[in-house]
């Protein structure tokens, strides 16, 4: 049974109690934040293997706790919107949230989707040759990418997306094979999440690094 301990940051308190009781049956030690500032106070303190962020918090909200607790040291965040618009999704994986989920959602969903997470962040550094193409500068084995020798900010998702593109260079994936391969997750949903790490790639790396192959999906790019 895992020890993985969890910051649930969330105003809501049925929502809060709700998801901290799930998580704990799964064997995770949970702790639970109402606002911004405690969720930020906590996150220094725990330095927890995983955050689930609501993105509507009074005071600091949901985008600039993300930007806090990932200043320092990257941690997975899943994050919860009780609204379904694309802009919203686009800046909460821009700021650093790995995944997001829309309120109402599957408490079985949840867990899913928190145990792919910890998965991926539990991976062995992949100690195989760097890529470079270009002008950008890939090492695995440090997660680490520069380009014209300037260190780029790349959200752990994101990081992974590009790896695994850049390693089958020559092969185009749909997107539910991407959400399979890089995110863990078996069920094919969560497409637009796949559509705003490729766009948040590109805002970094420039628009050529990932190419879409209009009617499929997304390949690894031959320019920059």
């Amino acid at each position: 049974m895992t020890s993985a301990t969890i910051l649930v940051v969330e105003d809501e308190a049925p929502i809060a109690s709700a998801v901290a009781a799930r998580l704990r049956s799964e064997g995770f030690d949970v702790e639970i934040a109402a606002d911004g500032t405690s969720g930020i106070e906590k996150a220094e303190r725990l330095r927890p293997d995983l955050v689930v962020l609501d993105l509507m918090l009074p005071g600091v909200d949901g985008l600039e706790v993300c930007r806090r607790i990932q200043k320092d040291a990257p941690v997975p965040v899943l994050m919860l919107t009780a609204r379904d618009s694309e802009t919203d999704t686009v800046v909460g994986l821009e700021v650093g949230a790995d995944d997001y989920m829309t309120k109402p959602f599957s408490p079985r969903e949840l867990v899913a989707r928190v145990h792919a997470l910890l998965r991926r962040a539990n991976r062995e550094p992949d100690e195989r040759k760097t890529i470079d193409v270009h002008d950008i500068h890939i090492e695995p084995d440090a997660r680490k990418v520069t380009k014209n020798g300037e260190t780029v900010h790349l959200t752990p998702t994101e990081f992974d997306l590009l790896v695994y593109l850049a390693r089958h260079k020559r092969s185009v994936f749909p997107r539910e094979r991407l959400l399979g391969e890089v995110w863990g997750y078996r069920d094919g949903s969560g497409a637009r999440t796949v559509d705003s790490h490729v766009r948040g790639i590109r805002r970094k790396l420039g628009d050529g690094i990932i190419r879409t192959v209009h009617g499929i999906g997304y390949a690894f790019g031959d320019r920059t």
